[in-house]
């Protein structure tokens, strides 16, 4: 099942979208919001399944044509917007660039960071930022929709919590990150909007591709136009997304709605490409002494997409600009 949210007030309307993403149907009938499916899942999911099957088989005589310009983000604002760094070849680039070793807490506990999440960017809504030296930086990840979990919840009980799968675009602004993490506190100011994907989908519609709470296909990636990278989001994942889901529980309960990002995809297969700029210039840092690609620019345009077997958009595309505001 597909599900997003068209723009329409502070919380979107909710829709089921076609397998193909060529039609969806508004059912406010059984939820207004996402959050309010969320809320009651167990009793709103299997109506949402239902008028899913309807529009897939042609037999929804309200469907409309899907514009995926018209989507705010699956969730448009959210109680909890938490992001991992679940791979470990980008934690080691990084560590590697600034001549520092890898804690070996690293390997055993997940890095994570808690994100603005009251204004959540639609796929195609513009980066805006006031400064290009700022330095921004696009992340290409998955991101997970959970449903109620408990506090105290183990790795191998929160897959079932999973209830989407998205994209995101984790934007950053690298210039004012060492500043930040200077202080001790974490990221707010380096960390602006992130923007989704239009659609956010169960996972038993990936196919055999979502095993372990990890999603095994390329994430694709342009700039410009130009082909960036394409790394497979399930390969050298050291975190799960059930792990991450786990390591905030730990100290807490989550509640229906909390987005859980991956971070940053990486594999070690640099033919592959990469999901960030911070990682091509970590590369030139370790083998030139300095970084040479350029992070974005105002009219820089970003894609973010993933495919399935048969070449289909899954979730649809991340599409942005960068405009530079006063």
């Amino acid at each position: 099942m597909k599900l997003a949210s068209l723009k329409h007030g502070r919380d979107g309307r909710l829709v089921v979208v076609s397998r193909d993403l060529k039609h969806c149907v508004e059912v406010s009938d059984i939820a207004r919001t996402m959050q309010a499916a969320l809320d009651d899942w167990a009793q709103i999911e299997p109506r949402l399944r239902e008028a899913s099957d309807r529009l897939n088989a042609g037999q929804e005589s309200r469907a409309q044509a899907f514009d995926p310009a018209q989507c705010a983000a699956p969730l448009p604002r959210a109680y909890q917007w938490v992001d991992g760094s679940a791979y470990l070849n980008h934690v080691e680039l990084v560590r590697k660039a600034r001549n520092a070793e890898m804690p070996p807490s690293f390997y055993t506990d997940p890095l994570m960071y808690q994100g603005g999440s009251d204004d959540l960017l639609g796929p195609r809504d513009a980066i805006t930022i006031r400064d290009e030296a700022w330095g921004t930086d696009l992340e290409a990840e998955v991101a997970v929709i959970t449903d109620d979990v408990a506090i105290g919840t183990q790795s191998a009980d929160a897959q079932k919590h999973i209830k989407l799968v998205m994209l995101v675009n984790d934007v950053s602004l690298r210039g004012l990150i060492p500043n930040e993490l200077a202080k001790g506190f974490g990221f707010v100011l380096s960390k602006p909007a992130s923007a989704f994907s239009p659609v956010a989908v169960t996972p038993d519609e990936l196919e055999g591709h979502w095993r372990e709470g990890k999603l095994h296909l390329p994430l694709r990636t342009w700039i410009n136009g130009k082909w960036f990278g394409e790394p497979n989001a399930g390969e050298e994942m050291t975190f799960s997304h059930a792990d991450l889901i786990a390591h905030l529980a730990n100290t807490r309960k989550l509640g229906a709605g909390s987005i859980v990002g991956s971070g940053t995809i990486s594999n070690k297969d640099r033919s592959r490409g990469f999901c960030c700029i911070a990682e091509v210039r970590m590369i030139e840092t370790i083998e030139q002494g300095k970084p040479v690609t350029p992070f974005l620019k105002h009219g820089d345009s970003v894609k973010i997409e993933m495919l399935d077997d048969k070449g289909q958009s899954i979730f649809g595309s991340i599409e942005q600009t960068v405009q530079l505001v006063s």
